[in-house]
């Protein structure tokens, strides 16, 4: 026994390495489990996010989809697709009998139905997937000096950013993760909105623009002590690109002003429902615990539980894309060229994005398939012959 030692647990692997043996590669064990066929890509790769959880959220997400769960789910719709499909094939070899029909058309189309819903809701659940695995996009935007570093080394507890009274001192984006009530938050602070000739800083001004479009949530950061000339002259530039999105009021430096009834609450909030105000200090910490409060109601993400399946990873999104986009629209019930069409042309393109991520065979288990139902439909064959007038030639 190593009793923890690292001296004889070092000894302990020269010896092992001395007679043949080798240190695993990063992953080798969960590569020998896929390449054997004891998981699946989806499941390899839950391993890696497992490993990188930082929250209960992410553990449960990674969890539910290193025992399969995405998997079963695509799998069940994929299986469902090629029974009926082994049909529609076993249908060819009868070409010459239109009247006989092995497969039901109102079930392959309540089946189409039924696969896009299930697409659909795995697809619009990578919107709360990504966000619980990267964390929710919140970015801090304003002027210069208004306190936007200062805020942000306030929620991530640590000096982050540098802080000067300098304006202009932030030039590039700078991103910190941090988990506030089970939930994990990317800020972003970012350079200070204002006209000037500086071409660097007019770079870092205009990645403000583009991380403000990709974030979520919108902390306007407003400096308090002159917080009535200053909204008036950004409201037509951030305005309009937080259409959709949360975005908090954040009037800084409030500890400097001596009334705070005084600070100014802009009329476009009392119209728009996704607008909040607060009053805070960020140097002195002042309020910071409403601001969390503000943006944990902000993110509204659901509770998930290890049963919930989940879209997190951006290659299964795609994936579901595709397929989703190949059932739409579904076929029709009065048409035996719309069924064909569908199976043939439009069926591949969404069996083979999930047979990469859940593994199979589509020769394979179609070939299976249309044996097996070849074998008990050759019965109805018969008797659809033998009772059947003889057609005139």
């Amino acid at each position: 026994m190593c009793h923890g030692s690292s001296y004889i647990l070092q000894k302990v692997l020269q010896l092992l390495i001395g007679n043949g043996c080798r240190l695993a590669a990063p992953g080798e064990y969960t590569q020998r489990a896929f390449l054997g066929g004891k998981m699946d890509l989806s499941q390899a790769e839950a391993v890696a996010d497992l490993i990188a959880s930082t929250s209960a959220a992410t553990h449960r997400l990674a969890m539910s989809q290193m025992r399969g769960g995405f998997s079963k789910e695509l799998a069940s719709l994929r299986d469902q697709l090629l029974h009926f499909t082994s049909l529609i094939e076993l249908e060819l070899d009868f070409s010459d009998h239109e009247e006989l029909e092995f497969a039901d058309r109102s079930e392959l189309c309540l089946l189409a139905d039924g696969i896009e819903q299930v697409i659909s809701r795995l697809v619009q659940s990578f919107s709360v997937g990504n966000a619980i695995k990267n964390g929710v996009p919140v970015a801090i935007i304003g002027e210069t000096n208004a306190g936007k570093s200062t805020l942000l080394n306030a929620l991530l507890n640590e000096e982050r950013a540098i802080v000067s009274d300098i304006h202009g001192t932030t030039r590039d984006v700078i991103e910190d993760t941090v988990n506030l009530g089970g939930i994990t938050f990317r800020f972003i602070d970012t350079a200070g909105i204002r006209e000037t000739s500086d071409t660097i800083e007019n770079l870092g001004i205009e990645r403000t623009f583009q991380k403000l479009e990709q974030a979520e949530i919108v902390l306007w950061v407003v400096d308090a002590t002159n917080a009535v000339s200053r909204i008036p002259q950004l409201t037509a530039q951030i305005l309009p690109r937080c259409e959709g999105k949360r975005l908090i009021l954040v009037f800084n430096k409030a500890d400097l002003v001596q009334d705070a009834s005084t600070i100014l609450t802009p009329s476009f909030t009392l119209a728009a429902t996704n607008v909040q105000c607060i009053s805070i200090s960020a140097k002195g910490r002042t309020n910071l615990d409403k601001l969390q409060q503000m943006l944990i109601s902000a993110a509204n993400l659901p509770t998930v539980t290890q049963n919930d399946v989940i879209v997190t990873n951006i290659r299964h999104y795609e994936a579901l894309t595709h397929a989703l986009e190949a059932i739409q629209p579904g076929p029709t019930r009065d048409s035996r060229k719309s069924i064909r069409r569908f199976c043939f042309t439009r069926y591949p393109r969404m069996y083979f994005p999930s047979k990469r991520y859940c593994g199979g065979s589509y020769e394979r288990y179609g070939t299976w398939e249309y044996f097996r139902t070849f074998l008990h439909r050759q019965v109805k064959l018969i008797i659809y012959t033998q009772l059947s007038p003889k057609r005139k030639r």
